[in-house]
């Protein structure tokens, strides 16, 4: 039994004991519990709480099992399902519900879903020809994403991701990007900190697990030729991956225009419009009774799916459910007889007239980017009714009756020819253009209190996108500088946050399209500080270091302004926050450029201008990071008492601070402080504390650098086999990540453990490795560290 059939079987089983049909919820919840889902996931794709969702199903897996006599529930429900289905006594019944699956008019079905079975066959052909990149082409409004949608449900893959290309050219994610947030979001993964490294093991998930993928509206992407433009061209790197004979995954491209990518194996599938029976089917669905005219509305259009939606709208809204008077009318109408722009255009000018809230939300609606967020909540519509005191849902329901608004559980979203008539129209006016991008910004800010997740982050960081439509670059900044409690219990910025998070591309790619033109010297000196560790995290460590500098310039000039009085305290407090902060990150940058003396200067600043004062946690990091420079070149006989009161309290857990995030990159740092100095019971206690908090927190890099460390007391153990082991995990993870510094650091390490060993020759070739890896950085004083190497400078 397939997932149609299952929900119309299901469907009559609960109506028979109810008289009611399967609720949106009870749909959604057959549907996802089919695909292996949680109620967590069917929640957050429905839109509600996850109490909410296991109820719902409670109650229906209750149905169930009072109608075929069996417990039902979520774990066997396909399996009865399927029993029943084989069953003599339901056999009849069910071919039944298959042969009529076409005819069925209740909500159940979709029943704006109609007339594609054919469609759907082709498409199947295709895929069972192993094509693994099919492009459906069609017009506009044909229903190309509603089609692709239905198909990729129906096949039962582990996971379906989609991307929204932008609507307009200039607004097109880069696939870095999408790429970065499949991996995070979707697959749990983490991104490589370059392109090629994200591929790669994008690659190796298609490998692994089923995956169906949609990439809508492409014709924005393309050029006059049906070739990807210059600025993103990096789209054919995913589609040679799509493309891989390997992957089991199936992409369907939707786009108005062909793709004319000779070096990429893709198949065309072009989509017509729907036929006379298929309208028949949908007006009589909507209670419109069959007429003659709907011959000649039919021809009009072409078949157009969204113009079928919207006509069928207009008669039941604007004249009773009448199609005769309708189309008395309107088939005189120019603009009604031309093509779809010219309909919506007409729909457009008839809803200014007849409801001018209707129209004036319709419009606001229209400066939405439905990407990121590709739906809207209610809360996201009434934002945008700021001028509407009361019936607010008149004024929804009068563009959802239209079919100018798409609704589906709980969420709202307009059709792209719609969208773009919308975004054209609010532009004609600048306060209201203005006026819209800033309600949404606000709610958009307002609506994420905390971040727990990927989806959270992406959520907040989208009011910066309208804040940019608008040219408010401030307010943009602002955005990324907005502080909420994170999932590790911190106080950050959204961009600290994300920066965490690994959303490394989307926020590197922000801060550098706004920082030039913000003039709050705070602002942009908070954004150069977020921009440095991004650059220190892809292994531009130079540019990492030149962002940190010019904000310490900033901070210093800044400071020296302001008088010192009671009401400057907090202006005074944050100047030197930056300052000290933008030092220690120079002080650990110049560390993996093994510039020590230049490190330890650094740190010893920062301690002087914080140590008991209301920084005193920076001077408490410089403190360790000054002992990590004076373990690695031997001038300290052992850790010193601030060492070792740290470790105390994390060890011995004794204070929270030293236990979260805040905390987290300098564990690992204490533990190599110990195995420089041979304490190695110490070493390996907080190494195994800092993985175990990098697991809790998918804070990769700490894992991978701790681990790096549990190899060099393995090998000071003679533990060989435990210590490539080790070493071999650091290497994996820190390749999936590229963190260049931390990669290079991991292949020196084995390849001095593998010469212990006496493997001189892989213990050479990984020397060579991290050499390799030192001079793209570059880093001279690294590279001499790992060339001057020998057998018998065995004191790292």
């Amino acid at each position: 039994m397939d997932l149609d059939s299952a929900i119309v079987f299901v469907n009559r089983e609960v109506y028979r004991q109810t008289n009611k049909h399967l609720t949106d919820l009870q749909q959604a919840i057959i549907t996802k519990v089919w695909q292996g889902r949680t109620y967590l996931e069917i929640a957050d794709e429905y839109g509600c709480t996850e109490g909410h969702a296991k109820d719902t199903g409670s109650l229906l897996w209750k149905l169930l099992s009072q109608a075929w006599g069996k417990k039902v529930t979520k774990s066997n429900f396909r399996s009865l399902i399927n029993r029943q289905f084989t069953s003599l006594d339901n056999l009849d019944l069910i071919k039944t519900a298959i042969a009529q699956q076409d005819n069925i008019t209740d909500n159940l079905l979709v029943k704006d879903f109609v007339g594609r079975k054919q469609a759907i066959a082709n498409l199947q052909n295709l895929v069972n020809q192993d094509h693994k990149i099919i492009v459906l082409q069609g017009k506009g409004g044909v229903g190309k994403t509603t089609l692709a949608q239905q198909f990729l449900a129906q096949q039962n893959f582990d996971l379906t991701l989609e991307v929204l290309m932008a609507k307009e050219t200039a607004n097109i994610v880069s696939v870095a990007a999408v790429v970065e947030e499949w991996l995070q979001r979707d697959l749990h993964q983490d991104s490589g900190k370059e392109f090629g490294v994200t591929l790669s093991r994008f690659k190796r998930c298609l490998e692994q697990r089923r995956v169906g993928i949609l990439i809508d509206n492409l014709e924005p992407a393309l050029d006059h030729n049906g070739k990807l433009i210059n600025s993103h061209r990096d789209y054919i790197e995913l589609l040679r991956i799509l493309a891989d004979t390997k992957v089991q995954s199936t992409t369907i491209i939707t786009s108005r225009d062909r793709l004319c990518e000779a070096e990429i194996n893709l198949e065309h599938y072009r989509l017509p419009g729907l036929d006379l029976v298929a309208w028949q089917k949908y007006f009589t669905a909507h209670q419109i009774k069959h007429n003659p005219a709907i011959t000649q509305i039919h021809q009009t259009y072409g078949g157009n799916a969204k113009a079928m939606a919207m006509v069928c709208g207009i008669i039941q809204e604007d004249y009773q459910g009448d199609i005769q008077q309708y189309w008395q009318e309107n088939r005189h109408d120019p603009l009604v007889e031309t093509d779809l722009k010219n309909l919506v255009v007409s729909q457009f000018n008839r809803l200014q007239q007849q409801d001018a809230q209707a129209y004036r939300l319709l419009c606001r609606l229209g400066c939405h980017r439905y990407q990121d967020l590709p739906q809207v909540s209610l809360s996201g519509l009434l934002c945008l009714l700021w001028d509407v005191t009361s019936r607010q849902k008149r004024v929804i329901n009068s563009l959802r009756n239209r079919s100018l608004l798409e609704f589906s559980q709980g969420q709202y979203w307009l059709h792209p020819i719609i969208q773009a008539e919308a975004r054209l129209r609010l532009q004609l006016s600048t306060t209201e253009w203005t006026q819209a991008h800033r309600q949404i910004a606000d709610y958009l800010t307002n609506s994420v209190t905390r971040i727990n997740n990927i989806q959270d982050g992406l959520t907040a960081l989208e009011a910066y996108y309208h804040y940019l439509a608008i040219n408010d670059y401030e307010a943009a900044g602002k955005v990324i500088l907005y502080s909420r409690e994170n999932q590790w219990g911190q106080f950050l910025t959204l961009g600290t946050t994300l920066y965490r998070l690994g959303i490394i591309q989307p926020l590197s790619m922000a801060i550098k399209q706004i920082i030039e033109q913000v003039k709050h010297d705070r602002h942009r000196s908070e954004l150069n500080n977020i921009l440095g560790d991004l650059y220190w995290t892809t292994g531009k460590v130079h540019r990492a270091i030149a962002c940190q500098q010019q904000t310490i310039v900033t901070s210093q000039k800044c400071r020296q302004l302001i008088p010192v009085t009671q009401e400057n305290r907090h202006d005074l407090y944050y100047w030197r926050m930056l300052e000290v902060d933008s030092l220690l990150s120079l002080g650990l940058y110049n560390i993996d450029l093994w510039e020590l003396t230049t490190a330890a200067d650094l740190f010893r600043q920062v301690i002087e201008l914080a140590h008991n004062t209301k920084h005193h946690p920076w001077s408490e990091k410089a403190s360790l990071g000054l002992a990590l420079v004076n373990s690695s070149i031997k001038t300290s006989a052992l850790p010193n008492a601030t060492v070792s009161r740290i470790y105390r309290l994390i060890i011995d857990l004794e204070d929270q601070a030293y236990n979260t995030g805040r905390f987290a990159y300098f564990m690992q740092i204490l533990g190599q402080i110990f195995f420089n100095h041979q304490q190695i019971e110490p070493a390996r206690k907080i190494w195994n504390r800092a993985i175990a908090f990098s697991q809790s927190s998918h804070y990769t890099q700490i894992k991978a650098k701790s681990l790096i460390g549990l190899g060099n007391i393995a090998r000071f153990e003679n533990n060989f086999k435990q210590a490539n082991q080790d070493h071999q995990q650091a290497v994996a993870l820190l390749e999936k990540i590229a963190a260049k510094c931390d990669l290079a650091e991991a292949y020196f390490q084995w390849g001095i453990t593998l010469q212990v060993n006496d493997q001189l020759i892989q213990s050479k070739e990984y020397f060579e490795e991290a050499i390799s890896i030192y001079q793209k950085i570059p880093a001279p004083k690294q590279v001499a560290r790992v060339s001057g190497f020998h057998a018998v400078d065995l004191n790292y």
